[in-house]
């Protein structure tokens, strides 16, 4: 396994100082703050935490939306040697109250939002919290911290009495084991655990995404997934950061119509989403503007020209802004038939795989370089692994090992034990197989799996891609209902509406694509019957649906 010597602040401090006076933060619609306007920013968040008690090693948590603020507050705390934990702003505020609590924070910077619902007394051990917004104190327990966020600007002039200069940026370095994150899990099992990631793993996933993806300074990025999760921080924030990047914030939930705004005015060089956003621009937003009649393209590729095809694309290349060196899907697993569409399109494109436990990358290349269906190679620094008899065609879990990975669950050796075994192999808990190339494809969740009593193993996730795409079909869930399969959908009332349907013609509507659904299928996975959902299922911050809140639906 090859070694790092790359330091993690150094790249943060060495990037600060040699753009200085580019752009670096902009609240879109808002204030964009440069290079050095985040360095000053860094060190007044330095003097609160000095004046809070708050030492290297504590925990300092973060709950808010994406912002200006929230990345300063972030870079503020690992510079000065204290441990982050990103909350997501989603949770519940007994959740937060809980995170804040089980991490043992010291301070905590929160959203607006957030901070409405919450109660400061459920968090005991906070020395005060701060607003992210405007980073004024809304609740203190230390008197030295409010004298110093009074008078912060006295103290800032007092420890920089001269002007404030780049080589006045310098930050400690820090140990490859050192504790940088606990970033607490969403989830899809019902409850959190803190995963716990070294420096090394934060480092290790940015020297990969460096080498493949490749930004200069000053090209830009726009953030859309949460900073609360890992794929937002690392991939958009802690790398467009250490690259020069300019970020920009969205500031609100990126609908279709938001990102065709936003997009045309920042042009931005990499994009990092969930599938979910991907399909919906593409149904909604792309394919109607070329032709009203192909909105049905998706379930019939072959008949595609050319000509359309690159009309598609033209189109789809302007609704992200026609600047973009490619588009990084990752979070939840991608839809095969609208991935089949892009590569059509020659669409630039590419998925990411990994988990919250490897910060977050295991898997990921080139849009140029990945298969069909496939999630890539193996990233740097990492290894994997299929505990298959022949993983080229039979499904086995895929564990893997390196730098990536977390030092494990905060104070919860139990589920440390079980996900990272004595050799030091991380159980992913996905079911995949690996090509002679090395090209690793996901099939499903291990715990997802369902075993029928003829000994099938079924993946629902594959028979969702295909219902998904389906007409009226909004987003479906396939349940095994004692030895039958049932599907679960909430359908497409946008076009619903349009067609005037009822409830009884939608439900003929199902029973239809139920029929054409089972041609597609095997005769051990055929669905015997779709019921509709009346509202959105569940989902976690990866757009992953909270499949054991739905498991004792009965048909």
């Amino acid at each position: 396994m090859e070694t790092i010597e790359e330091s993690f602040i150094q790249l943060i401090e060495q990037s600060i100082r040699q753009n200085w006076d580019k752009d670096a933060l902009t609240d879109y619609k808002g204030v964009t703050l440069q290079y050095r306007d985040v360095a000053r920013k860094i060190e007044k968040i330095h003097i609160l935490l000095k004046h809070a008690g708050i030492k290297q090693g504590n925990k300092v948590a973060l709950c808010g939306r994406n912002s200006a603020n929230w990345c300063i507050s972030f870079l503020g705390i690992i510079t000065y040697g204290a441990v982050a934990v990103p909350i997501l702003h989603e949770f519940k505020a007994d959740n937060i109250h809980n995170i804040v609590n089980h991490s043992e924070s010291r301070m905590l910077f929160v959203g607006d939002q957030a901070w409405e619902n919450l109660n400061e007394h459920a968090m005991p051990h906070l020395k005060g919290i701060i607003e992210l917004k405007t980073l004024d104190l809304v609740f203190s327990r230390s008197k030295q911290l409010t004298y110093a966020r009074e008078h912060l600007n006295e103290e800032f002039g007092k420890k920089y009495p001269c002007r404030f200069r780049g080589e006045h940026v310098s930050y400690r370095r820090e140990k490859k084991e050192e504790l940088a994150v606990i970033n607490y899990t969403s989830g899809t099992t019902g409850y959190s655990k803190g995963v716990m990631l070294p420096y090394r793993s934060l480092l290790s996933n940015i020297i990969h995404i460096r080498e493949k993806v490749n930004l200069n300074p000053g090209d830009s990025i726009v953030s859309m997934l949460p900073l609360g999760h890992i794929f937002g921080l690392t991939f958009d924030f802690l790398y467009g950061i250490t690259a020069g990047a300019h970020l920009w914030f969205l500031t609100r939930m990126p609908s279709p119509k938001i990102i065709a705004e936003s997009f045309a005015e920042i042009r931005p060089r990499i994009i990092a989403c969930v599938p979910l956003i991907v399909e919906k621009i593409f149904k909604k937003n792309i394919l109607p503007k070329v032709d009203n009649r192909l909105g049905k393209l998706l379930l019939n590729l072959p008949i595609v020209s050319e000509h359309v095809k690159e009309l598609i694309r033209q189109k789809a290349m302007e609704v992200f802004g026609n600047n973009f060196i490619e588009i990084v899907i990752g979070g939840a697993p991608f839809n095969a038939e609208v991935e089949a569409f892009l590569r059509k399109i020659n669409f630039p494109y590419t998925i990411a795989y990994g988990m919250t436990e490897c910060a977050p990358l295991i898997c990921h290349s080139r849009w140029d370089e990945i298969k069909y269906t496939s999630c890539g190679k193996t990233v740097a620094f990492m290894e994997t692994k299929i505990l298959s008899d022949d993983p080229q065609n039979i499904p086995g879990e895929l564990i893997c090992r390196g730098m990536n990975v977390m030092a494990g669950y905060y104070k919860n050796p139990q589920a440390t034990a079980q996900a990272i075994d004595k050799n030091g192999w991380l159980h992913t808990g996905d079911m995949a197989i690996k090509d002679k190339e090395g090209n690793i494809y996901i099939k499903g969740r291990l715990k997802n799996m369902l075993l029928t009593s003829s000994g099938q193993n079924i993946y629902p996730e594959e028979i969702e891609a295909r219902l998904n795409n389906m007409p009226f079909v909004n987003e479906s869930l396939v349940l095994l209902n004692g030895n039958k399969l049932i599907a679960l959908v909430y359908p497409d009332h946008e076009e619903t509406f349009e067609k005037n349907l009822n409830k009884t013609q939608l439900e003929n509507m199902m029973e239809l694509n139920r029929t054409e659904l089972n041609k597609l299928l095997p005769a051990y996975s055929q669905i015997t019957n779709i019921r509709l959902y009346p509202e959105e299922f569940e989902k976690t911050a990866k757009k992953s649906i909270k499949r054991f809140m739905y498991q004792d639906i009965k048909e």
